[in-house]
């Protein structure tokens, strides 16, 4: 085989050659625009915006994603999140405001994709990891509530008959998703025995054709500019701290890697190219992504760009069928999904005992603040804070001090052990003997390493304590890093 052979058949997609890969993926794309339609009408009414405006966002952002995106297989398209942030500027200003929100947040997006936000995930604790998985079952579960609450009572057996099959058809055969296999029998069920529950048509009205681009309407002016900003930069960093994180998620679920950088990028180029076509903009799906990762078993872009795709046929083409769909049957879906997400491992009994006290308050941290706010980026941003408030606390009791006098009693040797930095150093000054030491003292720091200049200070406050007695500090040992920090910042920071 010819280089140019092999390399064209290197990247030839898995679903060209693989039936069975082909059938998993277009089923599990079917499930996810089956399972989009109610939550982005949904999300449409938390915008203050037409239901055609977050389909039409939840199309053009998965079939852009699936085409320009870091994460095969992962589902981006209109969310709460995003909803949440533009609502207001809509309600203030205007749809077309609104618009250019969207569009001006893909180029923010972009902005900080190239600039490498994206490696900023490195410093995310597996605890917050762990925190954001489980409120995100949680919310994903809370949402779910509402259609359970004063609704007919056929709604329950409806929904405990579509967890039951989800359960236990995957048991007889995995050929056809479970989930889908669960809409369509209560579908068929409900409208044959006329049993009277909440659908998908109550939910709002489906379009019929197909979004048009255009430009925002709104007066190209400076003052339209400081007005959308805020909003759209908002909409760029809440938008990037989900979609990463669910990357990140679906990396551990696949055992893969993606470029959390290109994702970035695609995030934003998805963003402007929903603006331009009237839709809300989005991020990453956590449900939608759980039920064709988790659930159908889709790891190819092709369930990405086919749920787009179905998502607009569905709705244009089979509208009054998938008006149907009793909401029940969807509810059990995402039901299902918010149990197979929740991280059980991580609240046994035999876990908490092992883990440590500090991580288990950083997962609760960050499951407490996301379902108190609704928002993700908050829960991910104060969890982590509190990762390195623990962290801190933990390394700064690794710095020890312990004293050696010579035997002819002139010199005492300080052997310093440990990381010095703000936190540690801070107890540094205290431990030692002043008034007691002999007049030469050595700062053994072989074993230590100074990171920052709040360590050089207390080295300095040291020397200046013990001048002040007419005794001579000798500090010896520094490795490269810390002798060239020291050389550089000694004597010119305050001393205590």
């Amino acid at each position: 085989m010819s280089p140019s052979a092999w390399l064209r058949g290197s990247r030839r997609p898995s679903w060209l050659s693989d039936p069975k890969v082909l059938r998993t993926e277009v089923l599990g794309g079917l499930v996810v625009a089956l399972a989009l339609i109610p939550e982005a009408i949904s999300f449409s009414i938390i915008a203050g915006v037409d239901p055609a405006v977050g389909l039409f966002a939840s199309f053009t952002m998965a079939v852009t994603i699936a085409l320009v995106g870091g994460r095969p297989a992962m589902i981006s398209a209109a969310t709460g999140a995003v909803a949440l942030v533009i609502a207001p500027l809509n309600r203030e200003h205007g749809f077309g405001y609104l618009v250019a929100a969207v569009i001006l947040a893909g180029v923010f997006q972009i902005v900080l994709g190239a600039l490498g936000v994206a490696k900023l995930m490195r410093f995310v604790p597996r605890s917050v990891m762990v925190g954001f998985v489980n409120s995100l079952a949680v919310l994903i579960f809370m949402a779910q509530v509402p259609e359970m609450t004063d609704v007919p009572w056929p709604v329950y057996p409806l929904i405990a008959a579509g967890l039951a099959m989800m359960v236990f058809f995957p048991r007889l055969t995995s050929v056809v998703p479970a989930p889908l296999v669960s809409i369509v029998i209560l579908t068929v069920i409900t409208v044959a025995a006329g049993i009277a529950v909440p659908t998908v048509g109550d939910k709002g009205d489906l379009p019929s054709a197909l979004p048009v681009p255009g430009l925002p309407d709104v007066p190209f002016t400076l003052d339209t500019l400081t007005t959308v900003a805020p909003y759209a930069f908002a909409m760029a960093l809440v938008g990037l701290m989900e979609s990463l994180m669910t990357a990140k998620l679906v990396d551990d679920i696949t055992d893969t890697r993606s470029s959390k950088t290109r994702e970035s990028l695609g995030q934003g180029v998805a963003n402007i190219v929903t603006g331009f076509f009237g839709g809300m903009g989005g991020c990453a799906m956590i449900g939608q992504t759980m039920i064709n990762v988790r659930v159908s078993g889709a790891r190819t872009r092709l369930s990405t760009f086919l749920a787009g795709a179905f998502l607009m046929v569905l709705c244009i083409v089979f509208g009054p069928v998938v008006s149907d769909i009793p909401m029940a049957a969807l509810v059990a879906v995402m039901v299902m999904v918010s149990v197979a997400t929740f991280d059980w491992h991580s609240i046994a009994p035999r876990t908490l005992r092992r883990m440590p006290l500090g991580e288990t308050v950083v997962m609760l941290v960050t499951v407490v603040c996301v379902v108190a706010t609704h928002n993700l980026a908050i829960g991910v941003v104060v969890g982590s804070i509190t990762a390195m408030v623990v962290f801190a606390r933990r390394v700064a009791r690794l710095a020890e001090v312990t004293a050696v006098t010579d035997p002819d009693g002139a010199t005492v040797v300080y052997r310093v052990t440990g990381e010095l930095f703000f936190a540690s150093s801070n107890e540094l000054v205290g431990q030692f003997s002043y008034a007691t030491d002999p007049d030469r003292v050595v700062i053994d720091l072989s074993a230590a390493h100074i990171w920052d200049a709040s360590s050089v200070a207390a080295l300095d406050a040291v020397g200046t304590k013990y001048a002040q007695r007419g005794k001579t500090v000798e500090i010896v040992g520094l490795n490269e890093p810390s002798a060239r920090m020291h050389k550089t910042l000694s004597g010119e920071l305050a001393g205590g």
